[in-house]
């Protein structure tokens, strides 16, 4: 190994190493009402479209868990899928005429909330949305769906199944029923075994369960209870989650020990016996939190880059991106608030224009493909940098990352996070962010 950067002190440099999930930079807290409002069909004139990807969003579940920010509601009045539906697709049909006439999508996904809180029936009209309003040929392409144990039912099952569906995420957070009570997870181990075992009799190539660990009580023998009965399923891949107390969710409105002192200590010592446990399994650390046993296909597509190439979102919590914008819907995690802008999506009858969102200049751009290559356990490929964007990734972040340096790994052609750094994931991200970007995510007002 070489280093291009001086030694400096140890990340975080101040604070806790779990500051901030970054499965999307910018994030949507960064993101402004668009004034004025762009046309879809200015945005994506001129934009590779040879290899995108789909995301389609279902903002409902049957029930919401104690750490849950996502954008989602629970439950729906009579009628109210159908009307989402029906707005999403408006939208695709939107998105299509904005699009070049050659756009080809190379992976998909179904997310949300809970894609599978949707009847059998609706998963078919959901299909065929991306399928005949969109153009997305399913069954050609990698499509990922997630599903909770208790809608994960054979006829929802075999419906993705039969359209197509290679990756099956399920979330069960903890096979033990005192853990998933301590999470505000209304759930029982029968019921996680049961679905586990549709979800196997349905024959997706690639089974993933999501674990949280961190949660009040648990201990390191109780975390590897957990994780032996995931890896009795066998799943190709695996999701460790360290537990997170965001603002508005159900466990931030518990009293003030719902974050104990050491907790910071006590999930680094849950990941490493974690990650420890996995490879010791047989499986292959991705990232801080994804594991993939060895051998298994891979449910993505090699075609797309998350880094680079374009994304549709459809649906009122998807993203959009293009290489100038990023952009979507409101956002919010209130309850009250979330229900308001999911009737509002559905209540609207023309998606020609980008509402909110962000502008990509060139710094954001390569901004973007450092933090999203380097925390995958791969790395930055520096060449590859150096084609995109005709610089050098060192020189061009030589500033972010000189205070990282004893957390980074150099080779000739790779840039890459130590197994310590990819602990650290979680601070090393945000510590990439731009100023710009830190600063209005921290003026956002969440509701």
């Amino acid at each position: 190994m070489t280093s291009l950067l001086p030694l400096t002190t140890a990340v975080p440099a101040a604070g806790s190493p779990y500051q901030s999930y970054v499965y999307a930079y910018p994030h949507k807290t960064a993101y402004r009402p668009l004034r004025p409002r762009p046309e879809l069909r200015e945005l994506w004139a001129g934009e590779p479209q040879h290899a995108l990807s789909l995301y389609l969003h279902i903002p409902f579940c049957e029930v919401r868990c104690g750490f849950c920010n996502l954008f989602t509601r629970i439950g729906s009045p009579e009628g109210l899928t159908t009307a989402y539906l029906d707005a999403l697709d408006r939208q695709a049909a939107t998105v299509r005429e904005a699009l070049d006439g050659g756009a080809r999508f190379a992976l998909a996904a179904f997310g949300g909330g809970t894609p599978t809180y949707l009847t059998a029936g609706e998963l078919e009209r959901l299909c065929d949305i991306a399928e005949h309003r969109l153009g997305a040929d399913l069954r050609a392409v990698p499509l990922s769906v997630e599903a909770s144990p208790d809608t994960a039912t054979a006829d929802r099952l075999r419906v993705l199944a039969e359209r197509g569906t290679t990756r099956l995420s399920l979330g069960v957070q903890s096979f033990l029923d005192e853990e998933a009570r301590s999470a505000v997870r209304p759930q029982k181990r029968a019921a996680v075994e049961a679905a586990l075992g549709r979800v196997r009799e349905a024959g997706f190539p690639v089974l993933n369960i999501d674990l949280i660990y961190g949660i009040d009580g648990q201990t390191e023998a109780s975390w590897l209870r957990s994780l032996d009965a995931a890896l009795a399923w066998q799943p190709e891949e695996l999701y460790l989650y360290p537990l997170y107390v965001r603002p508005l969710t159900g466990l931030a409105r518990r009293a003030a020990e719902a974050t104990p002192a050491g907790w910071d200590e006590q999930r680094l010592r849950l990941y490493r016996a974690g990650r420890d446990h996995l490879l010791g399994q047989g499986y292959q650390q991705v990232s801080m939190r994804m594991f993939r046993r060895a051998g298994s296909p891979e449910a993505g597509s090699s075609e797309y880059s998350c880094q680079t190439d374009g994304m549709v979102g459809l649906g009122c919590g998807a993203r959009s991106y293009t290489s100038r914008l990023h952009y979507s819907f409101d956002y919010a995690v209130d309850a009250r608030e979330v229900r308001g802008i999911i009737d509002a999506y559905v209540a609207t009858t023309d998606f020609s224009r980008a509402e909110v969102g962000r502008a990509m200049t060139p710094d954001e751009s390569r901004r973007r493909h450092l933090i999203q290559s380097l925390l995958q356990a791969e790395g930055l490929d520096l060449a590859d940098y150096r084609r995109r964007f005709g610089t050098e990734a060192v020189a061009d972040f030589a500033a972010e990352l000189a205070p990282l340096s004893d957390r980074l790994a150099f080779t000739e052609d790779r840039l890459t996070l130590t197994p310590e750094g990819l602990a650290h994931s979680d601070a090393i991200g945000p510590a990439l962010f731009s100023d710009s970007v830190r600063a209005d995510m921290a003026s956002y007002q969440l509701r």
